[in-house]
């Protein structure tokens, strides 16, 4: 049996109520019979609602289901209109998740799945889910499916949901299995990772099998997943790791005011993304993030997508994600804006500083798993040791595995520092500056510091292997970091990024 709901333009005729959840809006509720009966045929049931969100909608709309016993499967599918719009006018696009019967409160435990706008449909039960959805039992009560409507264009943006309820004896939920927080490392070593990855659990196209080979390919020692506002991925990793591979587990929580990765996370944590900027509830959610054993790392936080650009402020960051995929202008002002914390940071007198990283942000073909990467100095192949180098700062990012460098200051007493160390010198001690690399044919070298770039290399030879020195004090100089460009496009301009390192802090 099929009923038409209307639930009407500009959100009418239906009472309206604020939810517990920020700027989010409840429509009433679709229901069904009590059960399996008559009504029901073949073991099934089908609701369909057609409404019209208008432009201003709040960034949450649930709709809510009252689901019967003996549910075996729920399954949802929709679609919305997408009209022609004016140029420089967004159109429509709608996301879609889930909640169960309990409930859609912000950081709640009724979460069940999302998938954006990846999807059109998806389906529940207790052995299996949709890719970004969570297994487990149909249990009778109010469910709430959740639209986000990410943009709305002037006409509204109409559309139509279908529930269909399936009837019948739930399958055996499966008691879900994860990577280990281990791999067979080489003890303290730098080792190579991506922390920002989509498979086929959000809005990516690759399976975990084929990430996996990927980052084998690319030469990497760990990778972190990082579905879009679902933990769903978790259990589908286990089979993937080995000796070889280190797999953490996370989310990327993309917010209406910017993403963020929650690196290595404990299995099954789920972080909720329904808050604005406006709304002051990101530190609470960041905590959440440390205490299931995680990093809060801003993902391209100059990005210019709608909703990328980074709003909450780096006050709660433990790492800053300043490259992101194909190097381009958001991620030269996100290195910019970087080197300017770093700035404030020595002019505070300040020890607290936060690291910068790079990850691909890999989707589908033809997006390189592992350009670029981040190159870390850990004490052995673990989640926590990879954790800490980073927080640490004791990392470089580079374009991919067949670069390789070494960034070292050294006082005239013999005093010696790496990369996100200090060197304990005098201020007026002379330092020297080294930088070895190999694999980057024809690159510049800078050397970075508080008053910017205060040396520039000839370019490297077409090997691609080199050493530059540069002589300075702590005075002169508070930090310096190395980067190593490509040959510039625009000769007013500095090349696409190759590598670049976190500083080396010089001074008491």
């Amino acid at each position: 049996m099929c009923e038409d709901d209307d639930h009407g333009a500009g959100l009418g005729r239906r009472a309206l109520f604020v939810t517990g959840t920020a700027a989010a809006l409840t429509l009433g509720s679709v229901s069904f019979s009590n059960g399996p009966s008559a009504e029901a045929a073949n073991n099934s049931e089908t609701r369909t609602v057609r409404g019209t969100l208008p432009t201003g909608s709040p960034d949450f709309v649930y709709l809510p289901v009252e689901v019967p016993s003996g549910v075996r499967e729920l399954h949802v599918a929709y679609t919305y209109e997408r009209p022609a719009v004016p140029s420089g006018t967004v159109g429509n696009a709608l996301d879609i998740g889930i909640f169960d019967e309990r409930g859609t409160d912000l950081g709640g435990k009724g979460f069940r799945g999302w998938s954006g706008g990846a999807r059109t449909e998806f389906f529940i039960r207790a052995d299996d889910a949709t890719p970004g959805y969570i297994p487990g039992p149909v249990r009778p009560g109010t469910w709430n499916i959740a639209l986000g409507p990410y943009t709305v264009a002037p006409q509204g943006l109409a559309y139509e949901i279908t529930i269909t309820l399936t009837y019948g004896e739930p399958g055996k939920t499966v008691k879900p299995t994860y990577p280990p927080s281990r791999a067979k490392g080489r003890g303290r070593a730098w080792y190579r990772g991506d922390c920002h990855l989509h498979s086929w659990y959000s809005d990516g196209r690759r399976t975990p099998a084929e990430i996996a080979a990927l980052a084998r390919a690319a030469g990497l020692d760990f990778i972190n997943t990082s579905e879009h506002n679902t933990h769903s991925a978790h259990a589908h990793w286990a089979d993937q790791a080995g000796d070889d591979l280190l797999i953490m587990l996370g989310e990327e929580v993309t917010t209406r005011n910017g993403h963020v990765v929650a690196l290595g996370t404990d299995p099954g944590t789920f972080i909720d993304w329904r808050y604005r900027a406006r709304d002051n509830r990101f530190g609470k959610y960041a905590r959440k993030i440390r205490a299931a054993g995680g990093l809060v790392v801003p993902a391209h936080p100059h990005a210019t997508c709608i909703g990328c650009n980074w709003k909450f402020g780096f006050g709660e960051a433990d790492v800053i994600e300043v490259w992101n995929g194909a190097y381009t202008p958001d991620d030269e002002v996100a290195l910019a804006d970087w080197d300017g914390m770093l700035v404030a940071s020595v002019r505070s007198d300040s020890r607290s500083w936060i690291p910068a990283m790079g990850s691909s942000d890999a989707h589908r073909d033809p997006d390189p798993v592992g350009r670029p990467q981040t190159v870390v100095l850990a004490d052995d192949l673990t989640r926590e040791a990879i954790q800490e180098g980073l927080k640490a700062g004791r990392s470089y990012v580079a374009e991919s595995s067949t670069l390789s460098l070494t960034f070292t200051a050294v006082g005239g007493r013999g005093e010696h520092a790496a990369i996100g160390e200090r060197l304990d010198v005098d201020r007026d001690d002379p330092v020297t500056v080294r930088l070895e690399v190999t694999g980057a044919p024809r690159c510049t070298v800078r050397f970075v510091t508080d008053q910017g770039v205060l040396h520039t290399s000839e370019p490297l030879p077409v090997s691609g292997a080199g050493t530059v020195e540069w002589r300075t004090t702590a005075q002169y100089a508070a930090y310096v970091r190395a980067e190593l460009r490509h040959e510039a496009v625009v000769t007013s301009l500095p090349g696409p990024l190759a590598a670049f390192t976190n500083p080396v802090f010089l001074g008491r």
